[in-house]
């Protein structure tokens, strides 16, 4: 029964890739779907995307193993939904479509004299080729998890599988598949978080038993809401938790959902649908992780606890839908940052000569790189996402906050803030980490902003 329900599922998102495939009739259809895009998709499909396998099992994982501290996750991400939607959201939608941009690096290099231009295009291109290697790997390697787990066959077998679905679909259908299948997968993954948090929450006794099981295991560092020796690492800590908050409007994969609303009107309603989803899901993978570590206390991999709990407390079909779902995180995320890669180097680096043929190539080429990366250098989920998601979001966040808020910022402003915001990143995080990787999160977020806010020519 568990295999039937996870080959229905995959058949479900080639059928799609399929349908997908008919509506492409150029450059923006594949890239932006027409511009024609309607809040439900864009909510959930932008919502599912930004979530990835971390979010099912590195979060899950990181409640596991760090106890009640982990709630400072939940402000900490659901603060990056409200800044993209209430403040990125609304301006963005208008000014790409002003300027007719199909990606974000084209945005954010849009108007400038060359060669200011083909450099801004040609470093973001480079960022994103980078940052999504490791990040797809994550995904792939996370779907070998969840494949082998459910299946009992072996992890290269489950990630070979799980990276052939997801390059067909994206393959045939670029952003229409993506979007439409991202939607889809956007409700699997929410139907995780709301039915296996409560069923193993009811098997620990509800919220009394819970605490009392976490009591029970004798580990006083599991009731901490902070295991910082003081209150200033603590307050570092948190502040470097809300930093991945911080990350959200520069993760290209995510904001391009922005730029392919149909119409402007529609962003209130998408808001209200992500932030709800966003709530709900970040909440029960807290409360999974948990439960899960009184349940399951000797597991040797926390970020495996939400599949081991599914195939001990559910049914076969509510556990294949379970796998399903952890499968939707990883697609959802992975398909976006394909079809991005793609993108970078048939837009961004061609400037211009557009090519679907390239665009496939180049979701082809990616994923065989980021299937080797998985299987030969794998790494824990939680960490590899975190790192490529802050080199993007201090990379182009900064930026693009300065464009949308302040206006125009001169070209050498503009290639330091994108440069100084990835290579800060990747030089502090070879440095001992702060707690929450305060450092590595926000002092290339602000330098970035600084440089981009003294390009702005608003300030001179």
């Amino acid at each position: 029964m568990l295999a039937l329900t996870l080959l229905v599922y995959i058949f479900v998102l080639l059928g799609i890739g399929l349908w997908a495939q008919r509506r492409i009739r150029g450059s923006e259809d594949f890239h932006l779907a027409g511009r024609r895009m309607g809040p439900w998709v864009a909510a959930l499909s932008a919502s599912a995307s930004s979530s990835s396998a971390w979010t099912l099992l590195g979060m899950s994982g990181a409640a596991y193993a760090w106890g009640l501290q982990a709630i400072w996750l939940v402000p900490a991400v659901v603060s990056g939904f409200f800044i993209n939607w209430v403040f990125i959201a609304p301006r963005l939608q208008p000014a790409s479509r002003a300027n007719q941009s199909l990606t974000l690096v084209e945005f954010l290099a849009a108007d400038q004299p060359e060669p200011a231009e083909t450099r801004l295009r040609a470093l973001g291109a480079v960022i994103i080729l980078f940052c999504f290697t490791l990040y797809v790997a994550s995904q792939f390697q996370a779907a070998g998890t969840a494949i082998s787990t459910a299946l009992a066959v072996p992890s290269t077998a489950a990630i070979l599988v799980g990276a052939i679905v997801m390059v067909a679909y994206v393959f045939l259908g670029g952003f229409w598949a993506a979007s439409v299948t991202d939607a889809l997968q956007g409700l699997m993954m929410l139907l995780v978080a709301l039915v296996l948090p409560l069923v193993v929450l009811v098997v620990v006794g509800g919220p009394a038993g819970l605490l009392e099981g976490l009591r029970a295991l004798d580990e006083p560092s599991l009731l901490n809401l902070s295991n910082q020796p003081n209150l200033l690492l603590t307050m570092v800590f948190v502040a470097g938790l809300f930093g991945i908050g911080l990350g959200y409007p520069g993760q290209p994969h995510v904001v391009n959902r922005f730029m392919a609303l149909e119409n402007a009107e529609d962003i209130a309603f998408a808001r209200r649908i992500a932030l709800g989803w966003a709530i709900l899901i970040y909440i029960g993978m807290v409360v999974l992780g948990w439960s899960g570590r009184v349940l399951m206390p000797e597991l040797a991999d926390a970020e495996s606890v939400l599949l081991a709990l599914s195939v001990e407390y559910l049914p076969a079909i509510l556990g294949g839908l379970i796998t399903g779902g952890v499968l939707a995180a990883i697609m959802s995320t992975s398909d976006s940052q394909l079809l991005v890669a793609g993108s970078a180097v048939s837009h961004d680096l061609r400037r211009g000569r557009l090519s679907l043929r390239v665009d496939r190539l180049v979701i082809v080429v990616l994923g065989v790189l980021a299937v080797v990366l998985a299987l030969a250098f794998p790494a824990s989920i939680f960490d590899r996402v975190l790192f490529a998601w802050q080199v993007l979001g201090n990379a182009f966040g900064p930026l693009l906050i300065v464009l949308l808020f302040l206006g125009p910022v001169r070209p050498a402003h503009r290639l330091a803030a994108m440069l100084l915001g990835a290579g800060l990143t990747i030089a502090i995080s070879f440095a001992p980490q702060a707690p929450g990787n305060a450092i590595e999160r926000l002092v290339p977020f602000v330098v970035a902003l600084a440089i981009a806010a003294w390009g702005s020519r608003r300030s001179g």
